[in-house]
């Protein structure tokens, strides 16, 4: 039954002439033994389970890769289930698919994987034993139920590891642009900060806590009904930090295609790959809908901003 929508709710939707248009566009190839050409799969979403394709992937293919599996949880995703384990089946179920993932990796390429306080363990040990692990990011989302006797989970992870020590990092690209407080004069000037337009802001080193990220919700045009969704204002700093202009982008677990979406609109290259075919029809049409508008909400101009308190030319939400 399809779902009835208030009139202001702008989550994707696609229609059943959209839908045979943009499954038309996504790279099958079930018959094929030998390795994909970095042509065939470059900017393309792949429409395959993750094991399935995973030998025949290019080697040194990528410049990072932005994986976000199936968390140690009960959850439902479309037809398709994953059911939570203990740490030591869940370390088994990453060391199925994880090593055999790397060689697609450059020399000096970033990982960035995804996760929540159930699981960090077992992906920080993963990623120990196979690359240099060199930071946790922390990052806030306020959607989550309370609990009754706990506290709420407000929170995830994401690991970030490379491989080698010559990797690319765009500290520039990713300040945050903060509000100053108290702004404080040196001979009538500004001491390390900024004034525009009456705003008194101070750009400030990213740190691995944070809280300036919404996640999708009704009212946003990047919200489509994928239950684990990630915003485009979370991948774009992972991208702009860790994947150069025109580099690639490789992401396992696509889900409705938030990290090509932001990679189109950032000028990377990309790959997505996911199982669930409807996914990968969203993810094709959010791609035709960046051809057009690549705005990205709490992104303007080269800045991040505290919350996404600008978009579209600046007009505040």
């Amino acid at each position: 039954m399809e779902k009835i929508r208030a009139k202001n709710n702008r989550t994707l939707t696609v229609s059943g002439e959209e839908r045979a248009l943009y499954s038309s566009r996504l790279f099958r190839d079930k018959a094929g033994t030998g390795k994909f050409s970095p042509e065939q799969i470059l900017d393309r979403t792949i429409c395959a389970d993750l094991f399935s394709v995973l030998k025949r992937l290019p080697e040194n293919f990528a410049d990072l890769l932005i994986i976000d599996p199936p968390y140690n949880l009960s959850k439902k995703f479309g037809s398709l289930s994953f059911s939570a384990t203990d740490d030591e089946k869940y370390s088994a179920y990453l060391e199925s698919w994880f090593p055999a993932l790397l060689p697609v990796l450059k020399d000096g390429g970033s990982v960035y994987l995804c996760g929540d306080w159930k699981n960090s363990v077992p992906l920080y040990q993963i990623l120990k034993k196979h690359l240099a692990v060199r930071n946790r990011i922390i990052w806030q989302r306020e959607k989550g139920r309370g609990a009754a006797r706990n506290w709420k989970n407000s929170c995830e992870d994401i690991w970030f590891a490379t491989k080698g020590e010559g990797y690319y990092f765009d500290l520039d690209a990713v300040k945050l642009k903060r509000s100053v407080l108290a702004p404080y004069r040196e001979n009538g000037r500004p001491k390390d900060w900024n004034e525009s337009g009456g705003e008194k802001y101070r750009l400030t080193c990213p740190g691995n806590f944070w809280d300036d990220i919404s996640v999708p919700f009704w009212s946003m045009p990047e919200n489509t009904d994928h239950p684990t969704q990630k915003p485009e204002k979370l991948m774009a700093k992972l991208l702009l930090a860790s994947c150069p202009p025109g580099g690639t982008v490789l992401d396992p677990f696509l889900g409705s295609g938030s990290t090509s979406v932001a990679a189109k609109k950032l000028g990377r290259h990309f790959c997505g790959i996911e199982m669930n075919e409807e996914y990968c029809v969203w993810a094709e049409k959010r791609l035709a809908l960046a051809e057009k508008d690549k705005s990205i909400q709490g992104y303007e101009n080269g800045i991040f901003y505290e919350r996404n308190a600008k978009f579209r030319g600046g007009s505040a939400l």
